[in-house]
């Protein structure tokens, strides 16, 4: 069962359980139960090889692995930000100060839509600080907590992956071998990011033509039926100050993390410049010194400002962590389904696939590298460890720098990563986008999946497009893909209007 297609029947598993059972805990804990049950049949270790894979091997190695367990105190750490503003006042404050400049349904979620784009550090820190800020806002003009979900996960991973300041950045020039600048690679790849220039473009034009289709419209038709609420009022001691200063000093000071880690603040020939520091960056270690930094900043400035007594302070840990819990546990239970795939040998299963298919197909090849990635990402539910494997193996079908299809293989399989993340139950950013809007997990996941799936189709006829159209020089097939994608999102989506009306 290693090495074959045995090694995603897990997963798959997993996520088909979740849709249909609508239960994501039991479903994940299925899919590690099947996947240590084949890694134990192949092993010849029998139960006690099966309890040992998925416990000793699986769940505890996994929450015992050092970036792990910075993406949980990162997490713990923004949970108890999130109960401090709240505490404070400061959410209460931002829906009085929004009342008088945001009017409208449409006027919050083109809000949102904005916040999402301009906290592009990091897919984590943008789900749950969007999240935070903008659910008061939503609930009063009746947007519904899927769609809000949905509007936080598109503008977390789907941005992440154009900004080349941002650790999807890092991560992806990481991937790239030793002697080329992997973030100038990135760069070039962007123009071809399909599915997150026309995920981010899907979003506007659904917001300003006012509609839906698939479950989502059926939730939002639900939220737009009840009664006007108003924003729920907390504390009166707090103003908007004390929403903004937290979101501001975590993006400042998480930033700094970064950097840090990457070396920006060494001395001598350690010394990284500002872009290089970013991509030698250890996201998860970063991201958790600027939060904790910025808790610790927060708190001394609501003692200074006599806004939350220390105890209240205090008592908003344990708060931020019960509100953390749902994500934590889908989370951990992701990790160690994931360790089981690997196990069986999903990652060498893929490349094998992949290898075979640049045989003569070289102008189809960034289409069928889209797909494949795409599969990954939905099956493992990492992005990350997709560029991992895919990245290489595209580097080394094209070796010439020069090439254009190297530049569009990249791209398909950096845009494909983020589709398949975007639509499975199992990704982190999907949790956390879910976590961020208080969203019940798999109905974040069953409304999204027509949205991602629609993008995903246009953007594979895109890469077609550009697979051809290369010979002729990079600029015409960026223009020609383009063109011919952006067209055929605009004509689906007044198809899907005219139909739904």
């Amino acid at each position: 069962m290693t090495g074959t297609f045995f090694s995603l029947v897990p997963p798959i598993v997993a996520i088909a359980l979740a849709l249909i059972t609508k239960e994501v805990y039991s479903s994940l804990f299925i899919g590690i139960l099947i996947g240590a049950a084949f890694f134990a049949i192949d092993a010849g270790s029998g139960f006690t090889g099966f309890f040992t894979h998925v416990f000793n091997d699986g769940m505890i190695k996994q929450l015992s692995d050092s970036w792990n367990v910075g993406i949980l105190v990162f997490l713990v750490v923004l949970g108890t930000m999130v109960a401090l503003m709240n505490k404070a006042g400061g959410s209460a404050a931002f829906g009085e100060w929004a009342k008088k400049h945001i009017k409208s349904r449409l006027g919050a979620q083109v809000a949102t839509i904005c916040l999402g784009i301009l906290i592009f550090i990091d897919d984590y820190f943008n789900c749950l600080t969007v999240g935070s800020v903008m659910r008061p806002i939503t609930k009063k003009y009746k947007v519904s907590r899927e769609k809000l979900a949905y509007l936080i996960d598109a503008t977390a991973a789907p941005v992440c992956i154009i900004a080349p300041i941002s650790s999807w950045a890092a991560a992806v020039a990481g991937f790239v071998s030793e002697g080329e600048n992997g973030l100038a690679l990135f760069c070039k790849a962007i123009p071809f990011n399909f599915y997150a220039f026309f995920t981010i473009g899907m979003m506007f034009l659904m917001t300003f033509m006012k509609f839906e289709f698939g479950p989502m419209a059926k939730y939002e038709d639900a939220r737009l039926a009840l009664p006007d609420e108003d924003y729920e009022e907390v504390s009166t001691r707090g103003g908007v100050f004390d929403l903004v200063f937290p979101i501001a000093s975590l993006i400042l000071l998480c930033t700094i993390g970064m950097i840090y880690t990457g070396g920006f603040f060494a001395s001598g020939e350690e010394h990284k410049n500002f872009v290089d520091a970013f991509a030698a960056s250890d996201a998860s270690v970063g991201l958790v010194l600027g939060s904790f930094a910025a808790l610790l900043l927060t708190i001394v400035v609501l003692l200074i400002r006599r806004v939350l007594p220390f105890k209240e302070c205090m008592s908003c840990i344990p708060d931020g962590f019960k509100a953390m819990v749902p994500a934590i546990l889908i989370l951990t239970l992701a990790w160690t389904l994931k360790a089981m795939t690997d196990s069986l040998g999903a990652a060498k299963y893929v490349a094998g696939l992949v290898e075979n298919s640049a045989q003569g197909l070289q102008n189809f090849l960034p289409a069928i590298i889209f797909v494949i990635a795409a599969f990954l990402a939905f099956a493992t539910g990492t992005s990350w460890g997709t560029f991992g494997i895919l990245i290489p193996i595209c580097i080394a079908v094209f070796p010439a720098v020069d090439n254009p299809l190297r530049i569009i293989s990249i791209s398909a399989c950096m845009a494909g990563a983020v589709a398949g993340d975007h639509c499975s139950p199992i990704s982190d950013t999907t949790i956390m986008a879910s976590a961020g809007a208080q969203c019940e997990h798999v109905n974040h996941v069953s409304t999204q999946l027509p949205y991602a799936i629609t993008v995903a189709l246009i953007s594979f006829v895109s890469y077609i497009i550009a697979g051809f159209t290369q010979g002729l020089g990079i600029l015409v097939s960026v223009i020609a893909s383009w063109l011919v994608g952006a067209a055929a999102l605009i004509g689906t989506l007044l198809f899907l209007k005219k139909k739904t009306k």
